[in-house]
């Protein structure tokens, strides 16, 4: 049960090191419920790896993460994830249908198998993402940008309440950009959680209501208008923020 002041996602003094060398560096994160967030920073800046800790995909090296004030372990079913499309096996032999059906065994468990409401909530969400044409087709067949839609509707039949996404505007085209944005939005007017990874600081302003800069510390975190600043943008790229248009 969620009460009214809890944290969607709370992350305290967490560090992660790669063999001994920090890669996120005692991070304090508050993210609210309802929130759709932007984690930027320069390459290695550690964005990957505070999702996949926040997942329990990496083990910290101190710290710890809540979903709703209790470990991941425990809201497990919360939480939806789309990793970044290169991490994915593309030519593992599988159809569009059966991949997004996935997103459904965390709640039937192992040993149920998808049926026909599997099958109606898996159509749904392929109808949001423009995939609904694509049921049978294999996944290897699909472009970059329908394989990224794909698993966006892998990941909204979970009808999780909290949505971590990493890249996931990377290599599609300006058209699967729009139309992911649509829906990254629809899900928070719909009272989620939505936190993507993103690179291009060119529409953090126009996309996302939150962000937070990060490099390997945390910089700032909080809302757009006033965590998107110039001197916070200094200090997260080293002064390299010459092509980021005037605001």
């Amino acid at each position: 049960m969620q009460t009214p002041d809890a944290k969607a996602i709370e992350v305290t003094d967490l560090t992660v090191a790669y063999q001994e060398t920090p890669v996120l560096w005692d991070i304090d994160l508050d993210v609210p419920p309802g929130v759709l967030l932007a984690i930027v920073g320069p390459n290695g800046a550690g964005k990957t790896t505070l999702i996949k800790a926040i997942l329990g995909l990496v083990r910290p090296a101190a710290g710890n993460v809540l979903i709703y004030n209790k470990p991941y372990e425990v809201q497990r079913r919360m939480v939806g994830y789309v990793p970044q499309r290169g991490s994915v096996d593309w030519d593992f032999p599988t159809n569009v249908l059966d991949v997004v059906m996935m997103g459904r065994y965390g709640a039937l468990g192992w040993i149920r198998r998808p049926g026909k409401r599997e099958r109606e909530l898996a159509m749904n969400a392929l109808e949001k993402v423009g995939m609904e044409n694509y049921t049978t087709r294999q996944i290897s067949q699909l472009s970059g940008g329908q394989q990224q839609r794909v698993f966006l509707a892998r990941a909204l039949v979970q009808d999780a309440t909290i949505y971590l996404m990493d890249e996931p505007f990377q290599g599609v085209d300006a058209t699967t950009e729009r139309a992911i944005v649509t829906l990254l939005q629809e899900l928070r007017e719909n009272g989620k959680t939505v936190v993507v990874v993103h690179h291009d600081l060119q529409t953090v302003t126009d996309y996302f209501d939150w962000v937070t800069l990060l490099n390997i510390r945390r910089i700032a975190s909080g809302p757009v208008e006033e965590t998107f600043t110039p001197d916070n943008l200094r200090e997260t790229y080293g002064g390299r923020i010459a092509f980021i248009k005037n605001r």
